[in-house]
């Protein structure tokens, strides 16, 4: 298991929900015993803002302004790609109905099946990228390329297998591509993760199309949005993770080569 991904695990932990604001909750419910008025205020504005985040409505406004960056890929642009690159987004262990298996998150396996699609409209050679940073026995390409050819009948060219992160995708796979002579690529992943992945895959020295997928603030608000729920929570933990993310590359990054610890 790499230890600079469990340190940056362990960090955005305590950056992002739940436990930030039960943290926060935390050091309200200790200002009491002083400051009552403040610490009750600081426990319920925790409190408030975890039922919040806890809404599609709450996830609307953070997801939606990083979705509406880059719109939803028009074929026609994808004219002068050479290649389809997709980003591994996690894995579930160990699926029994797959004979033990590893088996993609459902917001991986929303890239495969996109990328499947451009890859039967286009023709292009597809790139999966992935490696085991958790210390798993298959790469996360590998895996990748397993499901795309087993379930989607599409073949993988190129497998980068040693990534942990965004910035090492990115370096990773150009260094593939680029002994293929290839440089203009169509980039797969979700729409909260492209803005962040398009400008690190750019900074590699790619021409980069965004073909991005998984889009979870689009559409008209319902009554039902304002209702808490898990998987709200799970969404604005991951959009959260993405102004963060962005946030630490401009101030650590900007202007400078891609190290592939970062990010």
């Amino acid at each position: 298991m790499s230890s600079a991904w469990l340190l940056v695990n362990a960090v955005s932990a305590l950056l992002l929900p739940p436990l930030n604001l039960l943290l926060l909750c935390a050091v309200g419910v200790l200002l009491r015993r002083r400051w009552p008025r403040l610490g009750g205020g600081v426990a319920l504005l925790s409190l408030a803002l975890l039922v919040g985040l806890s809404t599609h409505a709450g996830v609307r406004l953070l997801a939606r302004p990083l979705e509406n960056r880059i719109p939803a890929l028009d074929l026609a642009q994808a004219a002068d790609a050479q290649a389809i690159v997709v980003l591994g987004g996690g894995r579930r262990r160990n699926a029994p109905e797959y004979g033990g298996q590893d088996v993609p998150y459902p917001s991986a396996l929303a890239r495969l099946r996109y990328a499947a699609r451009l890859q039967r409209q286009t023709g292009l050679p597809l790139l999966v990228s992935g490696g085991r940073p958790e210390g798993a026995v298959e790469s996360e390409a590998a895996l990748m390329a397993r499901v795309l050819r087993e379930d989607f009948q599409v073949s993988v060219r190129w497998m980068e297998e040693e990534s942990d992160n965004t910035a090492q995708n990115a370096r990773f796979s150009a260094a593939l591509l680029q002994q293929a002579r290839i440089s203009r690529v169509l980039l797969v992943t979700d729409a909260l993760h492209m803005p962040r992945s398009q400008q690190i895959f750019e900074q590699a020295g790619l021409e980069v199309t965004a073909a991005p997928t998984n889009y979870i603030a689009q559409g008209a608000l319902h009554p039902a949005d304002f209702i808490p729920n898990a998987g709200a929570l799970r969404d604005s933990h991951y959009a959260l993770h993405e102004w963060i993310g962005r946030f630490w590359y401009r101030i650590a990054y900007r202007g400078k080569a891609v190290s592939p610890s970062a990010l």
